[in-house]
């Protein structure tokens, strides 16, 4: 059985070769589809692919820019061309001549100028981010919602495991509805191509990348959202409104539809293995000194599912054209920063690398990973940090996974010695372990996870404490879409339970709670803390950029400070379920010289504060005044 399984595959590579060298040369495309003049780095990459592409001899003539090489695989369909651009090209169009003996083909190759717009402002810890999934949130365009020449081409509000429809223009409709809130800065979930068949993704359940993490053309933006020419015009609306956009960036993996899965240029173009292998998603094999090089490669090289295949990003040749995407997309749709998926699967010295090109080219900007992580010391291993790790990381921040668990324990747990609010102490203490704690990027819940109002037991008091803390403490706060209206689920049986359309933003809704006429009273009072909240520390540099001094809780009271040379923001928890009396005596290291204070939320006058009344399950928000 062995031998004709041997004979019967021998035949069908034979098979596909002959059938490989007997069609004439041609090239279908050449990514990066296009590239600028005025790069700081001179060099790109061009991956050209076609039947035999890999079999011409290239060649080019346009003034200041020069072939340097042409490498092949072993896939014939494939070549990679190195080309330098000098600082005095001109923006045009260049020819790229291959020649096989008599056939010779010539494709056009557009050199832009850079346009005027910002790339790579940033974002900081003055930022409100607000987490969409584009899909979800609302649909502004129907004609754009299936398309049948797609592999998916079904769009149904009524399934949660399908396409609803929701697209740029959708989100464009409520940019007042998010500056209102004191949004300051989108990050949407990937916005990439998604071309790909249903998966199954339970026992009886077949699931549509609506979500956007499985690529199948990096160079092309999910026509079902309005495609390359709607994200620019979406950047450029967003951009004249102040606002700024981060992009969600995959490097770890591909859908098993994408065009270059089916045809790799390399054996080694993906993670293989001689059966499947599931990464083991445990990270400590890559810090811990008595691991196994087998426990790091599972983690590293293991595929996320079956039908995500996992990229090998030690390939020279996949490590650029990741990397040139990556400028490309930010050049292209003048992005502000990048969130990265999936952070801890990738190749760590690959990510340094990617990272570095992308801030060599733009200082400014901000890249923060995803690397989901229980401990401080553990996520300090993929962000810039203080310990001394065999491998630095240069990541400048990563959403603080830490302090998002320590918030929803502090909500949940009885005050104890390393419970209840003492969670949330004890995890801040830790900061000692990052190079820059105010670059973490902070969170209550995100489209991953059970929805925050639902893991506190759905208690509006708790939910206001919780807000409370992330708009008030260190890092820039992220704010998945929905949570201001208390929109609550857990992921059973799936994660679209998490991921429900935006009540008003899709035909037929029959509440449209972008308006507070939409909304119910509880849902106001939700909408207007945040608001409320989120605008203040927007306009209070001492809260958004000022230093931190916390101080231990002691019987459920926990108490912490912001503050810069003009003002001190004070932030008093009373976890307890009594109402409490706080002597503030012990505060004097930064309350000496106040005499009163200002409630942020209510606006009330205190005009002493020497002992403070808390009720319970309360956080208060204090300007001090002297």
């Amino acid at each position: 059985m062995k031998k004709r399984y041997t004979f019967l595959l021998f035949s069908f590579l034979l098979l596909r070769l002959s059938h490989v060298v007997a069609q004439t040369p041609s090239i279908q495309r050449i990514d990066p589809s296009n590239w600028w003049v005025g790069m700081k780095n001179p060099n790109v990459q061009l991956l050209v692919y076609g039947p035999n592409a890999g079999t011409l001899t290239y060649s080019l003539n346009y003034p200041g820019v020069k072939l340097l090489k042409t490498s092949k695989t072993e896939n014939p369909n494939y070549a990679f061309l190195d080309l330098s651009i000098s600082a005095s090209a001109r923006p045009g169009s260049l020819k790229i001549t291959g020649k096989s003996g008599n056939h010779t083909i010539t494709r056009s190759y557009e050199l832009k100028a850079r346009t005027k717009e910002i790339k790579g402002a940033g974002v900081n810890s003055s930022d409100l981010i607000y987490l969409i999934m584009p899909d979800r949130f609302a649909n502004g365009d129907v004609s754009n919602d299936k398309f049948t020449t797609m592999a998916d081409p079904d769009a149904d509000t009524k399934n949660p495991y399908l396409r609803h429809g929701g697209d740029f223009k959708g989100i464009l409709n409520h940019l007042d509805y998010l500056q209102e809130l004191g949004v300051t800065a989108l990050w949407l979930t990937p916005v990439i191509e998604n071309d790909e068949k249903l998966k199954k993704e339970g026992p009886d359940r077949m699931q549509a990348g609506y979500h956007g993490y499985h690529f199948t053309d990096h160079y092309l933006v999910d026509r079902r959202l309005g495609g390359n020419e709607g994200y620019i015009e979406f950047s450029k609306e967003l951009h004249k409104k102040g606002m700024k956009l981060v992009q969600d960036a995959v490097y770890n993996h591909i859908s098993d539809d994408h065009w270059f899965y089916k045809d790799p240029p390399a054996k080694d173009w993906l993670n293989n293995w001689p059966s499947y292998t599931n990464s083991s998603h445990k990270e400590q094999p890559l810090y811990d000194p008595h691991s196994s090089q087998s426990d790091q490669k599972v983690l590293l090289d293991g595929w996320f599912t079956p039908f995500l295949p996992d990229l090998n990003q030690r390939n020279s040749y996949l490590a650029n054209y990741l990397i040139q995407h990556a400028i490309w997309s930010t050049e292209m749709f003048s992005l502000d920063a990048w969130r990265i998926d999936t952070y801890k699967y990738n190749d760590q010295a690959f990510m340094n690398r990617c990272n570095q090109a992308l801030l060599n080219e733009y200082p400014e900007i901000h890249l923060f990973g995803e690397s989901v992580a229980s401990q401080p010391l553990g996520l300090s291993y993929f962000v810039k940090s203080k310990v001394e790790f065999p491998f630095k990381s240069n990541l400048p921040g990563t959403l603080d996974f830490p302090l998002n668990y320590a918030i929803n324990d502090a909500l949940k747990q009885n005050f104890g010695w390393d419970q209840g609010v003492s969670r949330l102490y004890l995890t801040l203490a830790e900061d000692v372990v990052y190079a820059d704690p105010m670059k973490l990027v902070t969170s209550l819940d995100n489209h991953d996870m059970d929805r925050y109002l639902s893991v506190i037991g759905d208690d509006f008091e708790k939910y206001k404490m919780g807000v409370t803390w992330l708009l008030t403490t260190r890092g820039i706060p992220s704010w998945y879409y929905g949570t201001e209206i208390l929109m609550k689920n857990f992921k059973d049986p799936s994660d679209a339970e998490v991921r429900k359309d935006f009540p008003g933003g899709f035909a037929g809704d029959k509440e449209n709670k972008f308006t507070a006429g939409g909304r119910n009273k509880k849902e106001n009072e939700a909408f207007d803390y945040v608001k409320k909240l989120a605008n203040y520390r927007k306009n209070t540099p001492a809260l958004h950029s000022g230093k931190l001094m916390q101080y231990y809780p002691e019987n459920g009271i926990y108490v912490y400070f912001k503050y810069d040379k003009n003002k001190t923001v004070m932030v008093a928890t009373n976890s307890t379920d009594k109402e409490a009396d706080l002597n503030t005596t012990r505060f004097a290291e930064r309350m000496n010289g106040f005499s009163g204070a200002r409630n942020v939320i209510s606006n009330e006058n205190i005009n002493s504060i020497g002992t403070l009344k808390i009720p319970s399950k309360t956080a208060l928000v204090l300007e001090l005044l002297k």
